[in-house]
């Protein structure tokens, strides 16, 4: 994510459950992936569950950069 995305984002925490439900999800599971990619070898278990944390952390970040989206519309329409 872009650092105004994640500054814009921390501003908005405090006031959007919503978003701060899917941004704790992806920050753990940015965490989990980069357990995984410390490893040398991955079981393929391991490897499966690599793709579906990536799988997961996207469609989060997509659902994230709506709400961001939405969040700018809304001031911008306010302004």
């Amino acid at each position: 994510m872009e650092k105004k995305d994640e500054e814009l984002i921390q501003t908005l925490i405090p006031h959007d459950p919503e978003l701060k439900q899917y941004y704790e999800e992806h920050v753990l599971l940015e965490t989990q992936l980069a357990e995984l990619n410390r490893k040398v070898y991955l079981t393929p278990e391991q490897d499966l569950e690599k793709k579906q944390l990536q799988k997961k952390k996207l469609s989060g970040k997509d659902h994230i950069m709506k709400l961001l989206e939405k969040h700018r519309t809304d001031s911008g329409a306010s302004a």
